[in-house]
């Protein structure tokens, strides 16, 4: 079984801290908030300079996708993120800021809860793993698959650039024509896809 995640039924809504939008693709448990999420997948859009929202025990990945990319200062340190589809681990409450390089930005942002598995709601470790690829793959059970830059196939279903399915335990075959995330992620045994 698997669950199509189509970027035209995905809704705008303000960052945590009001300076920017995102479009979330998946989260666990569905219908989390920003405060009770394990982990959260979603869009990004960085339109202007300014600071990162805080989230407080929660890791990170970012994956620029669109734009030139940003000059982050994470914690004191500066980092250049200038190169599409390179994923970058950061951890979610040290202070970031942005400076847009040249021009708006979108960021695949892949966020996940430290210490989730010692929770009731998930009995294995929660870090997902984010790999961008393209060309034909066998995937595992579990993983969320984003059609980035071009479209991509995975069990039958076609998806155009943001569109993504999430898999269930059987997994299946991805057939990336562009650039494609996967990420790797972990639910419950017997949590529902749909």
């Amino acid at each position: 079984m698997i669950r199509a995640l189509p970027a035209s039924a995905r809704t705008a809504v303000p960052w945590k801290n009001g300076g920017g939008v995102t479009r979330e693709i998946a989260a666990w448990p569905e219908g989390a908030g920003m405060d009770d999420f394990v982990w959260r997948v979603s869009l990004a859009e960085v339109a202007a300079d300014g600071p990162f929202s805080a989230f407080p025990d929660v890791d990170r990945t970012l994956t620029v996708v669109e734009g030139a990319g940003m000059d982050l200062t994470v914690g004191g340190e500066r980092w250049l993120v200038n190169t599409r589809y390179e994923p970058r681990d950061f951890r979610g409450d040290v202070p970031t800021d942005c400076r847009l390089l040249d021009g708006p930005v979108v960021n695949l942002n892949v966020m996940w809860r430290r210490g989730a598995s010692a929770t009731a709601v998930v009995p294995t470790a929660v870090v997902p793993t984010v790999a961008v690829v393209r060309g034909r793959l066998r995937l595992g059970g579990g993983a969320l698959v984003v059609a980035l830059d071009g479209a991509a196939e995975v069990a039958g279903v076609t998806l155009g650039p943001y569109d993504a399915v999430q898999l269930g335990a059987e997994g299946a075959v991805l057939h990336a024509r562009g650039r494609t995330a996967v990420i790797g992620l972990s639910l419950p045994a017997d949590a529902p896809l749909a």
